[in-house]
Formats: structure tokens, sequence, C-alpha cells
């Protein structure tokens, strides 16, 4: 079958944000919104499992010329709908955004900023679990099992003991969380509530999803349905799945546009952070145990990732990773070496697929496993921020933004030893060539037979011109971008 993805999302660079911990507005018990509770965590505080530090969706708006400015033009929310969690994966309703987000009335408002200044939104999706509040699952605990919504869920046994701590549920739930039940998607009823939902906020205008844990919902058709549902709302709506490990099964045109590539950053991270890496946390999360790996063997790897394992149009539409909210901060991993950190960030830029920048990561944020990889944005303390790596990432997105053949370009390894990985970009008459070295010292490389263009070196402003059969020097610890001239 012929595959499509959006077109959009590979001009796209996305960033994730946490709601309850990105940015908060003075403007609620004002002009209609309700006051904030009054028992919210102070800005900033250490981030715990069950605290609120009062996120709001007003307070992104507040923010939009800092994203502009950062040069980012996609952003993706982790949840928002109503939830008794500060991350808000256990839904309780899904026609409702959270209250203390500023509700339906706020989104609306966010959503006709973003849009209305360039920027495409994409919500999480959580739809192979809800909530001990979600209202069927609730009227499961008031009438037991003569309530009419029996099979919306999978129930082993009367009463139900969602709230005995300490025992294991005796219903389905997420990873045997008692407060997340997990659906019965074979029940057509639930099938068709939660496409509905899904199609309920792409028509209010969303430009996509991204799905949680879609492999846990084991049923190839109700993603093809799902798929089918939403373009048919909006052609170029964007799906993006939860998906660890390799994904062929979903990611074959009919089911999603494209995975979280954490392939990719595991590559990344074992590359540029290589023996140095901090694992105390990675092994605990979806990461596992994370390879080192020398310029030979990331060479191969990406080849493989960009070259072998889907379609050349999903692998523009990946969403690649450095960071998110379910693994230990980028820095903390790279036990805070910038260096490494802004050499992942230009691989990041450079190659296939549409890059996510994790809220923070780039002023150097740093944190450890759940919770701490949420802590709230330092809008209080500027002094904190990290300008120079800053600029310098700003200055990558605009390289991006300014070479098609770095966001639209095939793939091809050019050259690759113990420390140094060549690798070229080609799209109609433009070619990119990046090169790093992770080496202790500057290395030569030669460009191989046949190689013919000119290139403008475009990082390194007092280099020379890069020509055919010429030397390319690399600095120990650094990258380089050549793109050649019209």
């Amino acid at each position: 079958m012929s595959v499509h993805t959006p077109d959009w999302v590979k001009d796209a660079i996305f960033y994730q944000i946490f709601p309850d911990r990105f940015a908060k507005s003075g403007r609620f018990g004002k002009n209609g919104y309700l006051p904030k509770p009054r028992n919210l965590q102070p800005w900033g505080a250490t981030p715990t499992f069950h605290g609120f530090q009062g996120g709001d969706l007003l307070g992104i708006i507040e923010k939009l010329p800092y994203l502009q400015s950062l040069g980012v033009n996609a952003i993706y929310l982790n949840p928002i709908f109503s939830s008794a969690s500060n991350h808000r994966y256990h839904t309780h309703d899904y026609l409702h955004v959270d209250p203390i987000l500023g509700g339906n009335r706020a989104f609306a408002e966010f959503l006709e900023a973003a849009q209305g200044q360039g920027f495409r939104v994409v919500l999480d999706g959580v739809f192979n679990h809800a909530s001990r509040g979600f209202f069927q699952f609730n009227h499961l605990m008031e009438c037991g099992e003569e309530s009419p919504y029996t099979d919306w869920f999978h129930v082993h046994s009367w009463p139900i003991n969602a709230f005995n701590d300490g025992q294991q549920p005796n219903y389905d739930a997420w990873w045997g969380i008692p407060s997340l039940p997990k659906f019965n998607t074979k029940t057509p009823a639930v099938r068709e509530f939660l496409w509905q939902i899904a199609a309920y906020w792409l028509k209010k205008g969303i430009d996509g999803w991204r799905l949680d844990v879609p492999n846990e919902i084991d049923d190839d058709e109700f993603w093809r349905e799902f798929r089918r549902r939403c373009k048919n709302i909006n052609p170029d709506a964007y799906i993006v799945g939860e998906l660890w490990g390799e994904a062929h099964r979903w990611l074959q045109g009919d089911q999603f546009d494209g995975q979280m590539n954490y392939l990719f950053s595991r590559a990344a991270l074992g590359f540029f952070s290589g023996h140095n890496m901090d694992q105390t946390d990675t092994v605990r999360t979806g990461y596992g145990y994370i390879q080192s790996l020398n310029a030979s063997q990331f060479a191969t790897e990406l080849d493989r990732i960009f070259n072998q394992l889907y379609d050349p149009e999903i692998v523009l539409s990946q969403m690649n990773m450095l960071g998110s909210h379910d693994v230990p901060r980028t820095l903390t991993v790279a036990r805070h070496d910038k260096t490494a950190l802004r050499l992942m960030y230009l691989c990041q830029m450079t190659t296939p697929g549409a890059p996510n920048i994790y809220y923070g990561d780039e002023i150097g944020m740093s944190g450890g496993h759940d919770p701490h990889c949420r802590g709230a944005f330092p809008w209080h303390d500027e002094g904190s921020w990290d300008t120079t790596l800053l600029e310098d990432l700003k200055q990558y997105i605009q390289l991006r933004h300014d070479t098609p053949a770095l966001r639209w370009g095939n793939f091809r390894i050019m050259y690759a030893n113990e420390s140094v990985v060549v690798y070229q970009r080609q799209y109609q008459a433009q070619t990119a060539v990046v090169a790093f070295n992770m080496g202790q010292q500057e290395e030569l490389v030669i460009a191989p037979p046949g190689f013919a263009y000119h290139l403008e070196e475009k990082l390194n402003p007092n280099g020379e011109p890069f020509k055919a059969h010429s030397t390319l020097t690399l600095p120990s610890r650094n990258g380089r971008v050549w793109v050649s001239s019209p």
C-alpha cells in the first residue's frame, strides 16, 4: 500500500509541555476564570507524585513568544483532560479540560492563540485506561455487577476493591495500578466512545494525537478505524504512538504516522555520552540499559533506524526524542556533560524525523526519573538558565529551518571509524554533510571518491569551504555541518 504522512510534520520542530509545570498565569480569578485551588505547591518546589504546582493553558499562551524565539513550531501537550493527578493520565472526563488548567474555555483560547501564531497542537490521547473517577467505572463501584457498564472493563470478581491498599485489584489495571483501570476495547460501545473522543477534539481544531501505550490495545483493527476516523476529519492529522522499540506492525501506513523515536534517543545517548552515562534511573524506565556505542556502531544503528526499518515517509515523520516526561532528564543521564548534550541536539536537528524538545531541556534543566524529570520551568530564576546552551540550540533549529535537505532529505552514512561519523542528507539539488568527532584528539577525514559537491560550512564561519576530495578537520568532541551552495 502507498504510505502517506502529513507534510507539515516533516517541517515541524515539537516542544513538549507537561502542563502543570510549564507556566502559570495570573489571570485566574478574573474575567470569568475561577480562582485556582489554594493548596498548590510553590512554583519551583521539589516535584512530588501527587502535588500540583498550578501550571495552566493561559500560562502557555503567555509564553508563546518564548517558543517562537526558540524556533519551534509545534506543541505536544501531555494530558489536559479532567483528572485527579498532576500528570493527568488518570482521565475522569475526556470531554472536559481540567479546571486547574482553565477548562474548555482556556483550551479554546490557547488553541486559537497558538495556531494563530503558526503552531500546530497535538494532544496526548490516553485510550488504554481511564481512572477510578471515570463515570462508567464509578458506576461499577456504586452498582456492582448490576451496573449496565460491566463490560466496559475487565472485572474478575465483585465487589470491586479499587481502594484496598496493598491488595491487587480484582480488575485489569495498567501495570496493576488500581487507579488506572484498563478499558475493555472489545466492547463495541467502548470502541465507539474512544473513536468519538478522538474525532471530537479534531473537530475542535487540534492537529493530531500522541497515543499513550497504544501497543497495549492489542488490536490492529481498532487502530485502523481510529486512523480512518481521524483522517476523515483532517487528512493532515498527525498520529504518533508511544512505542519504545521497533514498530513495524503499527507503521505500515494503515495505523500511525510515526512513533516517539526512543530508538534514536538510545543511540544518541549511547554515542555522545557513552561510558559516561548515568544509568541509575534509565534501567527503571522504558529506556532499559543503554548500550555505549563507538562511532562505527552509532553509524550502523542510524543506518538501521533511518534506512532499514520503515518506509521513507514514516522515517520523515518520526518524533525524534532526546528526553520526555517518562525518562530522566537528558542532562542528568549525560552527567551534566553539556558538550555531549549540545552535540546530541545538533544530531537531532540534522537527522530525518521531527525533533521533539522536552520543556526546559533547552536551558539545562536536570532531574532523575519521575517525578524529578517534571520540575517547574524556572521563569522565576532566569539566572539558572544555561543561556549558551539555549543560544546554540536556537542556532541548530534555525539551521534546520533554513536547510530543506535536513528536513526532507534522504540519509546516507559516508564514513565512520572508532570516533568519527559522517553522514549526508540530500534533497533535490541540495546536499548537507554532518560530521561528529567524539574522540579526544582532532581527526582528519578525506571525502570519499565521487563526492563532487561544493559545500559551504554553516556552523563555523571561520572554516574553509569544503570541496570535492578536501580534508575535513574535526576538532575533538565537536560537530560540523556543511551545506551545498546553489
